[in-house]
């Protein structure tokens, strides 16, 4: 499968680089000059950006200037050759280009492309600019984040550009299973950062609908069950649990050795322990303050109760179980000389994916890319005279 990576920043890239991962021949096409403006983002080893090396990998990088008419004319030479096509440009921005789908289609019938804006290709905001942060906060997440007395919260991460990176995968593999099992057409996907996000508050909607009730902000518990938190050690470090089970609250309880709050009525049932949460996170923080971090889990562990260290950059990088299931990989790189980052996953037995390389240096494969497409090594120099390449 080919796949070209017309995308830049984090939510087109990341779906493309899933893709990459279980064997597509991505093709990452950046603008000339500049490049994907994640090759100046902070998180650098020297000159080296490290999120370029993730977000890139298992990429070919090639320059294009989609204004030149060469290089709108390479670009269809790929397409031709092509299954899916990865964008997120503002809408209209390709087809004033010359490239909009039915362009694309008319060229290769059975290509799918996946377009990812902030607010999609339709509606009253479909022009505005899109970015995570700002889907973030337009789907409601962050204001379920943090705590009530306290200002919403934004993730320290790309969470909106990264979760549309995996609907955005998971979306091109149903249309390619349609298109190759059906006997179809390729198709058009209309992705915004905003749903992926919306699409994973499960009941909040339908509870705000049906019963006029908004869920707030409540740190580090849920609404829906208790006991579930974080709790501070007595080494300075922190654990989570969770009890959404009935018979895991139960081991909770025998694992701070006070079985007989089971029996309380404040905390026997799931709905008590939500009106009496204060109470009942005292009693299991006070017990977990008394005990190191270690002492914690080996003890939760002999009950069988769910608990889980919460782990920096660190820490995990220790943990066996990271390196027993080979989470963390370690490849060698021309620039870096080794670099460890996240593995593939999910886990597939029969084809499984693999980390071929990180992300390469601006137009590494633009000859290389260009000669498969049956250009002479003349005619790749002149583009490059002019300013094509």
């Amino acid at each position: 499968m080919r796949v070209i990576d017309l995308a830049t920043l984090i939510a087109g890239p990341t779906c493309a680089r899933i893709l990459g991962d279980f064997g597509a021949d991505v093709v990452k096409v950046e603008r000339r000059g500049s490049g994907d403006p994640v090759r100046a983002f902070e998180y650098r080893r020297g000159d080296v950006s490290l999120w370029w090396k993730v977000v890139a990998r298992n990429k070919r990088p090639m320059s294009l200037d989609l204004k030149h008419d060469d290089g709108r004319r390479i670009l269809l030479d790929l397409v031709d050759k092509a299954d899916v096509l990865v964008e997120n440009f503002r809408p209209g921005t390709l087809e004033r280009l010359g490239l909009g789908p039915d362009v694309l289609l008319d060229c290769n019938p059975r290509l799918v492309v996946l377009r990812i804006t902030g607010y999609g290709q339709t509606g009253p905001y479909k022009d505005k600019p899109g970015f995570g942060t700002l889907a973030e906060a337009f789907s409601g997440y962050a204001d379920l984040t943090g705590y009530e007395d306290r200002p919403p919260l934004l993730p320290p991460i790309a969470l909106a550009d990264e979760l549309t990176g995996w609907c955005g995968a998971y979306a091109v593999m149903v249309a390619l299973y349609h298109r190759d099992v059906h006997g179809a057409s390729g198709q058009v996907i209309d992705s915004a950062l905003y749903e992926s996000l919306f699409g994973i508050l499960g009941p909040l909607p339908s509870q705000w609908d049906q019963n006029g009730e908004m869920q707030r902000r409540q740190g580090s518990r849920l609404g829906f069950t208790a006991p579930r938190n974080t709790f501070r050690t007595s080494d300075g470090h922190y654990v989570a649990l969770a009890g959404s089970a009935q018979t895991i609250a139960g081991r909770i309880f025998k694992a701070i050795e006070q079985p007989e709050l089971f029996e309380d009525p404040r905390f026997s049932e799931n709905l008590a322990r939500l009106r009496n949460i204060e109470e009942l996170d005292s009693v299991i923080g006070e017990w977990i303050a008394r005990h190191t971090r270690d002492e914690v889990i080996a003890r939760f562990d002999a009950c069988e109760a769910a608990v889980a260290p919460v782990h920096d950059m660190e820490s995990l990088f220790d943990d066996p179980h990271y390196r027993a299931r080979e989470t963390i990989v370690e490849i060698d790189d021309d620039e870096l000389g080794t670099l460890r980052m996240q593995n593939v996953f999910p886990r597939l037995t029969s084809t499984p994916g693999r980390v071929r390389f990180a992300g390469r240096a601006r137009s590494s494969a633009t000859a290389e890319i260009l000669r498969e497409l049956g250009y002479t090594d003349d005619e790749i120099e002149r583009l490059g005279r002019d300013g094509v390449i």
